[in-house]
């Protein structure tokens, strides 16, 4: 029997999220390119500004700056058609490069305060590269279970899974 070669289109790859306890979600994705390049993408600030806002919710990237180093930090501002802005910010505590990211996060919008490191979520981030392609996991620790239920309420599972598919273009387009 001779095989029969497939013109198929390869389908995209998928995000999926799980919630692993009343404080942790896990979210995984394969992207189709090497550590290196899914690593910077998600790091390098003119990289960044590119795929981190969900375009087809109207969002789009006012500014975008990184640090990349332990004790180094980001803030990303949003801005969602010309309305009030939205910032994500935080520090870096491990950088190993195309390979893991260990940061904080939180969210900076109208009328919300931070309230000092005890109300971050702290993001783990592994690029694991096989054959080519890059298996990345996020593991987001929540402060608290009121806020892990807050931000899953707001919506916030359609935002990341357009910016992931949008990371996916990306990384694709520089391979």
């Amino acid at each position: 029997m001779v095989a029969r070669e497939s013109r198929e289109p390869v389908p995209m790859n998928r995000t999926s999220l799980e919630r692993t306890s009343d404080r942790e979600l896990v979210i995984k994705r394969t992207f189709n390119g090497p550590a290196r390049i899914v690593f910077d993408a998600w790091t390098r600030p003119e990289l960044v500004s590119r795929w981190w806002a969900p375009k087809s919710l109207g969002v789009s990237v006012v500014s975008c700056d990184a640090d990349i180093r332990v004790g180094g930090s980001y803030r990303y501002v949003l801005q969602r058609d010309k309305g009030d802005e939205i910032a994500f910010s935080g520090k870096y505590t491990e950088v190993t490069p195309h390979s893991r990211l260990v940061y904080t996060y939180f969210f900076e919008a109208k009328g919300f305060e931070p309230v000092g490191d005890a109300g971050a979520v702290i993001v783990t981030v592994t690029f694991d590269e096989h054959d080519g392609k890059t298996h990345l996991v996020a593991h987001e620790l929540y402060p608290s279970k009121e806020v892990l239920d807050s931000t899953l309420a707001s919506g916030m599972e359609h935002g990341l899974r357009a910016t992931m598919d949008q990371l996916d273009e990306l990384v694709a387009s520089l391979r």
